[in-house]
């Protein structure tokens, strides 16, 4: 079955209200290892009319290969792109949830230093619950849309950009220490696959798992 394209129609119709829209979406919520990262995607109506990258998806329907290559078109494409992060230790502090918004904020933080005027955009979040609004200091417009990285471009575009940083970053954790290199983040990103619980239970958790999360894996 061929995936599915996005579009970007809810844009267009969030262009009639503001200049700019945001396009947000996480990456490595449900991992044991390494931080979460929110990307976010700022484009005006020329980029609309530009048209996205060719192929562009949402980054699970993509191949490494493909995300490779449509992440620097997508931060390309956009006015301005950026990605935020929350670590192992605050999310271990402070939740996921929390720690989501965090990463979010700061993300929209280094795209108000490029130019976008993000108290006067539409922010366009995927999913069903406004998990970001809670963590603003001042109010945003902010529009949730379910599927919105599989429907909307802005929204696939920050998926692409965010999982290919995330998947870089824990390529080189893998490869940048020794003491590392065990649990196989090069090829698991930090998620729970048999070979990094195994290397877990053999050699205890690092700095940059999430402990909280570890339970049943240390207990077992």
């Amino acid at each position: 079955m061929t995936p599915v394209s996005p579009t970007l129609e809810v844009e267009r119709v969030l262009f009639t209200d503001t200049e700019f829209v945001i396009g947000i979406d996480e990456v490595g919520r449900g991992a044991i290892a390494g931080p979460v990262a929110v990307g976010a995607c700022a484009i005006r109506e020329v980029e609309a009319q530009q048209g996205y990258p060719e192929g562009l998806r949402d980054s699970k329907l993509l191949t490494e290969k493909a995300r490779e290559r449509l992440a620097p078109a997508s931060a390309e494409w956009a006015f301005a792109s950026a990605v935020g992060w929350a670590s192992a230790a605050e999310i271990d502090e402070f939740g996921i949830r929390q720690c989501l918004a965090a990463a979010a904020v700061r993300a929209l933080g280094e795209l108000w230093q490029a130019g976008v005027p993000v108290d006067l955009a539409s922010v366009l979040l995927d999913g069903s619950h406004d998990w970001l609004s809670p963590a603003l200091t001042q109010p945003l417009r902010v529009m949730v849309q379910p599927k919105a990285d599989r429907d909307c471009a802005s929204v696939a575009a920050a998926s692409v950009v965010a999982k290919v940083a995330r998947d870089t970053r824990m390529r080189e954790l893998a490869l940048g220490d020794e003491g590392l290199a065990a649990f196989g983040w090069e090829k698991n990103k930090g998620y729970g696959s048999q070979g990094h619980r195994d290397a877990i239970r053999e050699l205890g958790p690092s700095a940059e798992h999430r402990r909280s999360w570890l339970g049943k894996i240390l207990d077992a």
